[in-house]
């Protein structure tokens, strides 16, 4: 099953220092059948005017993934951890016994788009940690790099190895790509996995192989897969960056 969820069809907030789109429930946008996806809980595509933030807040027994796709995030929590981050960056900032934190743009004149995964941990209670990594355009060019994997002790049979890709308290994976026009990647999904397909900037196609399901993905647009052993993904006209989550089932 792949289940193509155009851009339009997306949730959207304003709060006049933020817009986002909201893939399932959260915060004041309540919807029954759309609570995640699998152990995938959230997935937001925030943007924030210069100089803005989100406050400090609390939040327990939580991955918080954070993938920056424009301007420059800046990172802020009650453990001492900080840091900013260009385009291409990933967070993984463990939420378990609880700890406070915050989101900012880092730039004062200059928007700022991340978007923002919550995936439900293996385990309850675990120390609070961040860890932060950037991946230069040349090891996302082409190809789906793997820029989230699991943990040591987390990953089950068929998880992808480390690679210096920032690690998940859970049997999870993102991969990211910058893709040419017309340039086709593959890639295997595990048995029972579901995935969860977005596109950051362009347009992409994705199709099951061998081929039965699939279609166009615009930008901002997304797509649930359930029960597909392997994908294509092929960037549109004027090429694509994408985001494949691969998460157990719920």
């Amino acid at each position: 099953m792949i289940q193509v969820r155009p851009a339009k069809t997306i949730y959207h907030a304003e709060g006049g220092w933020f817009s986002a789109n909201w893939h399932f429930s959260f915060d004041q946008y309540r919807d029954p059948s759309n609570m995640g996806w699998g152990l995938l809980r959230v997935f937001n595509d925030d943007r924030l005017v210069p100089g803005a933030a989100w406050p400090m807040h609390p939040h327990r027994d939580i991955e918080g993934l954070t993938y920056v796709a424009e301007g420059m995030f800046e990172h802020a929590d009650s453990r001492g951890n900080g840091g900013v981050l260009p385009p291409g960056s990933v967070q993984r900032a463990t939420l378990g016994s609880g700890m406070m934190h915050s989101e900012m743009n880092h730039s004062k004149t200059e928007p700022m788009r991340f978007i923002q995964m919550w995936i439900i941990p293996a385990r309850r209670g675990l120390e609070p940690s961040v860890e932060q990594r950037s991946y230069p355009e040349s090891e996302r060019r082409n190809r789906l790099r793997a820029v989230l994997v699991p943990a040591p002790g987390y990953g089950g049979p068929g998880a992808p190895a480390a690679d210096s890709a920032a690690t998940v308290h859970q049997d999870a994976a993102v991969y990211a790509s910058l893709l040419d026009p017309g340039v086709a990647v593959r890639q295997r999904l595990r048995d029972g996995f579901p995935a969860y397909f977005f596109v950051v900037h362009g347009e992409a196609t994705i199709a099951s192989v061998p081929p039965g399901e699939g279609g166009s993905v615009d930008e901002g647009g997304a797509a649930k897969i359930a029960n597909v052993p392997e994908l294509t993904i092929t960037g549109g006209s004027a090429g694509a960056e994408i985001l494949l989550v691969e998460v157990p089932p719920a």
